[in-house]
């Protein structure tokens, strides 16, 4: 059965709170048309039209299955139907569940992530109580996102993809003036993101390289599930081992890899303006060297870029290949971390401040074109994620995205509850403000005057950059007693 994503829990927690429809799924859900793996596709049909239904639930021999109207479409596009076949061969399975107590933002989250439109809700005791259809969800906050995904999935040219995926940045947008948490927003963005990721690589398999298996992952803040608005697509490259012998298929890859980085920008995806792609280099690499790589990282910190690599790969996603691709934080995740290194990336995250001063209100630069203004990217959200990074590293953990890991840190000492609020609270603060700016802005612009903001908002503001710096002094003080506690 597919899980929900730590980063989706993420982002599900901020807006459960906020929900305006938090009513469970089982009091919108619709009962379940049951058939058999052996029925045929003709009587299922008939069955789901008498119930005034759009799916049927199956059991199969490795779990529950469901056919959907658009199973029945789909094969019909593709040819006769034959009404006798068994309704086995036009069935998903495993169907995605979801827990009847869940809310209306779940069911979103889940379907967004998976691009599907009906799920099967489960109690407690994992029996089947029904079935939610994204209709069933009224919302145009849930139905919107899911057909732009939908696009996206269907989309059978570059120029389609490009098209579908114009209408996401908007949509976005609506969704957030309706009131939708920013961080929310954020997590349907990486969906869909990833989506068109995906659709370009299976449009483009005829270019890929025989014979040759690779896991195409996202690195940074789309890895966590917290892109902004104009954020770039930060990619990695990491393929099987040739046999002996064999012949060396980096140049290659690196090769197909610029086609697909071409095609991102074609359908209105920007790749990273300061490298980090995947037919770099220093981020395509076969599995044996990503994992060289990162044991030198760990034994000398003090190599030039290893930490920021190091810090890179911790925000690591395979989208492709997904086994293939967690050998890329393997090393990461062992326990073969020393003192020395995790000392030195703590260093490293901490350099990172906040810009408001003790005496004076903020830190603002003085000169060059953002005079008077304040970096809230690198002041405000940077020195959250490189705290949560840092904790990910100490404990072995690298899933999940910002609030998650900060938990984790929680549960391992390395934070105290109210430290982990302070974090928390701060982060979403931040990126709220900085969320909204970009989307307003033009381009790429995480600068902001906070002259344009009112009192109040400066000091929530003010206050949260002091007490962000508080549990930086903190944490630079006692991390060897917290971690060794």
């Amino acid at each position: 059965m597919p899980a929900m994503t730590e980063d989706f829990a993420d982002a599900l927690a901020s807006y459960e709170a906020a929900d305006p429809d938090g009513r469970p799924l089982a009091r919108v859900m619709r009962p379940v048309v049951w058939c058999r793996p052996g029925d045929r596709v003709r009587d299922v049909a008939a069955r789901i039209g008498d119930a005034g239904g759009s799916c049927a639930v199956l059991r199969a021999d490795d779990g529950l299955g469901i056919v959907t109207d658009h199973d029945f479409r789909r094969a019909l596009a593709a040819g006769p139907l034959d009404g006798d076949a068994p309704v086995s061969g036009l069935a998903t399975v495993p169907a995605l569940t979801v827990a009847d107590e869940a809310s209306r933002a779940t069911g979103l989250l889940r379907m967004v992530e998976h691009g599907v439109h009906h799920l099967v809700v489960t109690d407690p005791d994992g029996r089947v109580v029904g079935v939610v259809r994204a209709v069933d969800l009224a919302q145009a906050d849930v139905r919107d996102p899911l057909v732009v995904r939908s696009a996206v999935d269907a989309a059978d040219s570059l120029d389609a993809l490009a098209s579908a995926y114009s209408g996401l940045p908007g949509m976005l947008v609506d969704l957030r003036a309706r009131g939708m948490p920013a961080r929310h927003v954020g997590a349907v963005r990486a969906a869909v993101m990833e989506a068109a990721v995906r659709r370009i690589l299976a449009l483009r398999a005829d270019a890929a390289p025989a014979g040759v298996r690779t896991s195409w992952i996202v690195l940074g803040s789309l890895a966590r599930r917290e892109p902004l608005p104009r954020s770039d697509v930060d990619t990695a490259l990491l393929w099987a081992d040739p046999p002996d012998g064999a012949d060396d298929p980096a140049d290659g890859l690196r090769a197909y890899a610029g086609l697909i980085l071409e095609d991102l920008r074609r359908c209105g995806l920007s790749p990273c303006p300061n490298g980090a792609n995947a037919d770099n280099p220093l981020f395509s690499r076969s599995q044996a060297a990503w994992a060289a790589a990162a044991r030198g990282w760990l034994r000398d910190p003090t190599h030039v870029g290893a930490l920021l690599l190091s810090a890179m790969v911790a925000d690591s996603r395979p989208v492709t290949n997904v086994e293939l691709g967690g050998h890329l934080t393997d090393t990461i995740r062992s326990h073969t971390r020393t003192a020395q290194f995790l000392q030195a990336l703590l260093v490293e995250a901490l350099r990172w401040r906040p810009p408001a001063g003790f005496v004076r209100d903020f830190v603002v630069h003085h000169t060059g074109e953002h005079r008077g203004q304040l970096d809230l990217k690198a002041g405000g959200l940077t020195p959250v994620v490189s705290i949560a990074r840092w904790i990910a590293i100490a404990t072995s953990d690298t899933r999940g995205g910002t609030a998650r890991r900060l938990a984790r840190g929680a549960d391992a000492g390395l934070l105290t509850r109210d430290e982990l609020d302070t974090l928390v609270g701060g982060f979403d603060h931040v990126y709220t403000l900085l969320h909204d700016h970009e989307a307003r802005a033009e381009a790429a612009d995480t600068y902001l005057d906070p002259r344009h903001l009112d009192r109040l908002a400066r000091r929530h503001l003010r206050e949260t950059f002091r007490a962000i710096t508080v549990v930086q002094e903190r944490a630079a003080r006692e991390w060897l007693r917290r971690l060794t506690g």
